[in-house]
């Protein structure tokens, strides 16, 4: 006797924060790109790899807010029959690409570092200057474009702090140019692209961490099943919970099943409708999830059903 009740999923595609703040992340794809060309072409013209090392950082970050953009417009796409979830899941899999574009980054520059190590490569400190200090003006106005989306969408926070990471490297490079014109020390490059390099990673960690969460159904991080399980226990009439599943579609789309035992009056007395709405409004109220799926059990069926297994 199985019974589903679910609030639409559809709406989080739908009017996000994320799309309401798409043109501000637009914008800042658009300033980023234009500074990656002015601190490529200033990398090659110094011969500074810490502004190409940072070049590739606002690179990697201007593609990461382009795949999530493009992400959040294929989620909005209906489901069919084929794919019931829609194309959901097509932000995990822009973040896995977006995380494994940061891992070949940061590998690149340490090998380049490496091979540089002992060497005195000539470097133009004034291209190199100018070049990191528009990086870092640019980086300055992303800031202030996305600072009143950043409250309000993850998305927006994580370009937001990409562009403030953006932001140190630019002044790691501005700082390691400053050395190497005051003091002729040209390895200051050297460390400063390493610094870079440092940044990177643990982002590219954080997101693959993330992705394999998802694509492997872990529960969600701020979800503790034991406290889901005392919750739905604690309404009237329920007697017992089992085969609970809690689960991430995408990016704040968490989704839970489970099969509940109840009484048989409370079905008589309240029908299986009262007792689904009860059930999903605790779900949405203590955990903010709003796509339920309850197998509602009467005792007696659900004596049955242990049999069967047994």
């Amino acid at each position: 006797m199985g019974h589903g009740h679910s609030h639409g999923i559809h709406g989080h595609a739908q009017g996000t924060a994320t799309g309401r703040h798409r043109r501000k992340l637009i914008w800042v794809v658009c300033i980023t790109l234009g500074v990656v060309v002015v601190q490529v072409a200033g990398a090659l013209v110094s011969g500074s790899l810490a502004l190409l090392a940072d070049a590739g950082h606002m690179l990697s970050d201007a593609a990461g807010v382009f795949i999530a953009l493009m992400a959040a417009w294929i989620a909005t796409q209906p489901p069919t029959d084929k794919r019931t979830y829609g194309y959901q899941r097509a932000e995990v899999l822009a973040a896995l690409l977006n995380a494994v574009v940061l891992v070949v980054i940061a590998v690149v520059i340490f090998t380049e570092a490496i091979r540089r190590l002992g060497q005195t490569p000539e470097i133009h400190t004034g291209t190199m200057l100018l070049a990191a200090a528009a990086g870092a003006v640019a980086n300055l106005v992303c800031l202030l474009i996305l600072q009143g989306g950043q409250k309000e969408s993850l998305n927006v926070r994580g370009a937001y702090l990409e562009v403030l990471g953006d932001l140190l490297g630019s002044v790691a490079v501005i700082a390691a140019g400053v050395v190497i014109a005051v003091t002729g020390f040209t390895q200051a490059d050297t460390i400063a692209s390493v610094l870079i390099a440092v940044l990177i990673l643990p982002r590219a960690w954080s997101l693959l961490r993330d992705v394999v969460n998802v694509l492997l159904e872990a529960t969600p991080k701020n979800v503790d099943v034991a406290q889901v399980r005392e919750h739905i226990m604690s309404a009237d009439g329920v007697v017992d919970v089992h085969d609970i599943h809690i689960w991430t579609i995408t990016s704040g789309v968490p989704v839970f099943s489970a099969h509940v035992v109840v009484e048989d009056e409370t079905l008589h007395a309240e029908g299986i409708d009262h007792a689904l709405d009860r059930l999903s409004a605790c779900m949405g109220s203590h955990f903010d999830t709003d796509h339920c799926t309850f197998q509602i059990e009467p005792l007696s069926h659900a004596n049955h059903e242990l049999r069967h297994h047994d």
